[in-house]
């Protein structure tokens, strides 16, 4: 295995946590934040809004990513 494909799948781990801190951070904005802080709720809207849509980006560029990095043979591993 080469250093290349170990640096993906680092990558591609860490693009798990990733995805979990930003719907985490969503949804800790979303329902949570105006506990914690006085500011006006439609910034806490926007901020969740905009973690949650980003988390579900970065869902299908983990999913891509974990693929790639684990389930597929290497060219030069044939």
């Amino acid at each position: 295995m080469d250093n290349n494909r170990i640096l993906q799948q680092i990558y591609a781990i860490f693009g798990v946590f990733m995805v979990m801190f930003y719907i985490g951070g969503g949804i800790f904005f979303l329902f949570f934040a105006d506990r914690f802080f006085n500011l006006n709720k439609a910034l806490f809207g926007i901020m969740g809004g905009s973690f949650l849509l980003y988390g579900i980006y970065r869902i299908f560029v983990s999913y891509k990513q974990l693929v790639d990095a684990f389930f597929t043979k290497n060219e030069d591993e044939e």
